[in-house]
């Protein structure tokens, strides 16, 4: 391997990891189901500390889950470089559909309703809104060896 096709990957810290997950939109959210992993493709909103998802996954596979893992990136194929973040945290299913219908930015009632916000892939059962509170958050930039950041 040359010396220009050398990669890099440094770990950041949480506060940055968050920014980073906040600058995304999609993800997958993953669990274990019958001792085999999950995932499952999935929209984001970072809001308020608690990290809202919406996924094409059954409620009630999640439901009995008191914990989600929620990762995403954003990652140049061709140059290798890029984030990515994986944040783990107590996990609960949103359930109420006025909670569902609730704006996701509250500062003076404003914004749009978290089931218009996170478009979703597919209604019905598999649609379901998820609330992680992310307590373990671990991110990684991905850089070409040399590369300041």
């Amino acid at each position: 391997m040359t010396a220009h096709g050398l990669r890099r990957m440094a770990e950041v810290s949480g506060t940055e990891a968050l920014w980073l997950l906040e600058s995304a939109v999609q993800g997958r959210l993953v669990y274990v189901q019958r001792e085999q992993p999950v995932l499952r493709p999935a929209v984001h909103v970072l809001t308020y500390g608690r990290l809202v998802v919406r996924t094409p996954a059954q409620a009630a596979a999640l439901s009995a889950r008191t914990s989600l893992t929620y990762q995403a990136d954003e990652i140049e194929v061709a140059g290798g470089t890029g984030w990515t973040v994986t944040a783990t945290g107590p996990a609960e299913v949103i359930t109420d559909p006025d909670e569902a219908a609730l704006p996701h930015s509250l500062k003076g009632m404003g914004g749009t309703p978290l089931r218009r916000t996170l478009p979703g892939w597919a209604h019905g059962p598999h649609d379901t809104l998820v609330r992680i509170r992310p307590q373990t958050v671990i991110g990684f930039r991905l850089a070409r060896a040399g590369a300041v950041r």
